[in-house]
């Protein structure tokens, strides 16, 4: 809650938290995060399913759902607008289910959930099968090979990129890195930003 904080108070714009599962696996757990989360000065935020345990990575669908029943009720008690955003992760936990994907977002949407999402789908079909599913606003992460105008072409209603840019930032240093020690060429500086544009970026 402290790095949602600081970052809530370093902007203007409307802030949402990504808080995982609720940092607790009841529905009273779940409700007191959100409560927290507006404390702090979010304005939104997403609940996953998923219970951080590898032998059953995903809850069932009715702890699920009223895991996101009570956090909407909590969101609904907050003094001003605050966008609940409903995870459903099979596809990130080896689960590619998409039967079982679709029932959890139509039942997060029927107790309340603001905006829906599915993080993991890999395919043109997989994302289309699901925005045709539900009635609320659907997130979609970013899949190599599908634009932007590709993914609102199909209804998708914002896009996320998750880690891909973090990511991007250690793929960049990897091959920087392998370049010195197997060539001994320096040809990745020619990408670098400068220290006067980093210097620009940071004190703005």
């Amino acid at each position: 809650m402290a790095h949602c904080a600081a970052i809530a108070q370093a902007t203007d714009l409307p802030v949402s938290g990504d808080l995982e599962n609720g940092f607790g696996d009841t529905p009273e757990t779940v409700a007191e995060t959100i409560r927290l989360a507006a404390a702090v000065g979010l304005v939104g935020c997403s609940i996953e399913d998923s219970t951080g345990l590898a032998e059953e990575p995903v809850y069932e669908l009715e702890q699920a759902v009223e895991r996101i029943k009570a956090a909407v009720a909590a969101v609904r008690a907050l003094p001003f607008p605050f966008t609940l955003t409903a995870r459903a992760e099979n596809f990130l936990f080896e689960r590619p289910d998409l039967k079982d994907t679709v029932r959890r977002l139509q039942a997060f949407q029927e107790v309340g959930a603001n905006v829906l999402y599915a993080p993991g789908l890999s395919t043109r079909e997989e994302i289309a099968a699901v925005i045709r599913s539900v009635e609320r606003p659907v997130n979609v992460l970013a899949v190599a090979g599908l634009s932007l105008n590709d993914l609102s072409a199909m209804g998708a209603k914002r896009v996320s990129v998750g880690s891909a840019l973090s990511r991007a930032a250690y793929g960049g240093l990897m091959r920087a890195a392998q370049e010195m020690r197997e060539r001994g060429t320096f040809t990745f500086a020619e990408q670098a930003i400068s220290f006067h544009e980093l210097t620009k970026l940071f004190s703005s």
